[in-house]
């Protein structure tokens, strides 16, 4: 079985003591690649980094909405630099809107979600979007730019039906992380079960949103068939049909060759 793990976050401190040890796991567990998101400035140097070093990680480079306010002209082009220096880079992000937490300003959010999109435009590199209770103006802002050429992917799909409607008219990709495997997430699993498999990826957010029966606990790659086996439960399809097709989906968005 060959998974892709397309958002987890390597790049954070939590796996700065054992990373050999989770990359172990995750490629005994048959997740074959994954997309490492920076958050910030220093997390995307990061993922860089480790994309270059790490045959099976490759990296996403972009600013967090949580520090939107901290994406300047000179954070910008660092970004645009790291993006268009490696072949490792697959993609942009994550970006998007969060007004849960809103550690940022609304309008410093939006400007740095269309400051982004227009890099991932510029630079020809698919999207990654993170949107928590923000859905309306992350589809908005999206019909009003456009979604890049290469294609984009709503991180972490919440349970919301509209909102998957939404994206999937815009042509995205919707990422399933671990919260699908929850006692208490009935209705995303009921979401899940009415979508396109061709839409789907599988994703940890590593090292949040730790699937059951982990849930507490750190999340890792190594995790991923147990989003992977959920979605397949929803969708009434073996597992090696999902791991299958949505691995074929994360090569059409980001380039994968295997």
């Amino acid at each position: 079985m060959n998974f892709i793990d397309t958002h987890c976050h390597l790049n954070h401190p939590d796996y700065s003591g054992d990373l050999a040890d989770v990359l172990l796991r995750a490629e005994n567990a048959g997740v074959g690649l994954m997309v490492c998101a920076g958050y910030d400035l220093e997390s995307s140097v990061q993922a860089a980094k480790l994309a270059k070093e790490v045959r099976i990680i490759h990296a996403a480079v972009g600013v967090h909405p949580h520090d939107a306010g901290t994406f300047t002209p000179g954070i910008e082009e660092q970004i645009r630099e790291l993006a268009s220096q490696s072949e490792c880079v697959v993609a942009i992000g994550e970006t998007g809107l969060d007004y849960y937490r809103s550690l940022s300003p609304r309008d410093a959010q939006q400007d740095a979600f269309r400051r982004h999109i227009d890099l991932a435009c510029e630079l020809d590199l698919p999207l990654i979007v993170h949107s928590r209770e923000s859905h309306a103006d992350v589809l908005a802002i999206l019909k009003e730019k456009g979604v890049p050429p290469r294609g984009a992917v709503m991180h972490c799909l919440p349970a919301d039906s509209a909102f998957a409607e939404g994206a999937l008219e815009l042509g995205c990709f919707l990422g399933i992380a671990g919260a699908v495997t929850f006692k208490n997430a009935e209705t995303l699993r009921q979401i899940v079960k009415n979508l396109p498999l061709d839409r789907l990826l599988l994703e940890t957010d590593a090292p949040y949103l730790t699937p059951h029966p982990y849930r507490g606990q750190r999340n890792e790659p190594s995790y991923l068939p147990l989003t992977a086996q959920a979605v397949a439960d929803a969708l009434g399809l073996g597992i090696e049909i999902v791991g299958s097709r949505t691995t074929e989906n994360a090569c059409r968005l980001f380039g994968f060759k295997l």
